[in-house]
């Protein structure tokens, strides 16, 4: 009888132990996945969840932003702005420029989740330098903001790190009487590109 009671004391203790090291391995590999998000997972995660869908962003400028992602890129996101004064206004923004992402308490574990597996789309792969190159192709009028204040006016040239911009009134055609000035803005220096 004692050995009984001595064996179902052994085999509780192993179970117990068992259990615990299953326990610990679950919150090493969490531990793990989470160490590989990157904010951009985080901001898929929230824009892709049912009830959500929009970031309220904190841009470097200090400057508060609601958007609606529309498209993810690489290292930007595009999408219509919400807190815009003009309505169906729409902006790309590079990844770089967030300071912060202002979540609710319930949006933390969406934030949080996995992707679903899925082929990897090609604009998954595309660079902020393609969508400005697209926007200087098709000659859109175009407010950089960067930290010096907000650049309106046209995209002429994008380089490897840099835009040329001719700035001119916004609303009107990229005329050489109405650009006012050409500037050159570093890629780094973009906070915000909006498309009125």
């Amino acid at each position: 009888m004692r050995w009984d009671n001595l064996f179902d004391d052994l085999e509780g203790q192993l179970e117990h132990e068992l259990r615990a090291e299953e326990i610990d391995l679950r919150a090493e590999e969490e531990r793990l996945r989470l160490g590989r998000l990157s904010l951009r997972n985080r901001l898929t995660g929230l824009a892709r969840a049912p009830g959500t869908g929009v970031l309220r962003i904190v841009l470097a400028l200090g400057e508060t932003i609601t958007v609606r992602p529309t498209t993810f890129g690489r290292d930007w996101l595009a999408g219509d702005l919400l807190d815009s004064p003009s309505t169906g206004s729409q902006c790309v923004l590079p990844l770089s420029a967030v300071a912060g992402v202002v979540l609710r308490r319930g949006e933390i574990p969406v934030s949080l989740g996995t992707e679903p597996e899925s082929a990897a789309r090609v604009v998954d792969r595309i660079g902020l330098a393609f969508v400005l190159r697209d926007l200087c192709r098709r000659r859109s009028n175009v407010e950089v903001h960067t930290r010096a204040g907000v650049l309106p006016g046209t995209i002429d040239r994008v380089g490897r790190d840099h835009i040329d911009l001719a700035l001119h009134a916004p609303g009107t055609l990229r005329r050489e009487a109405e650009v006012h000035q050409y500037r050159i803005v570093p890629v780094a220096e973009i906070q915000l590109v909006r498309l009125p």
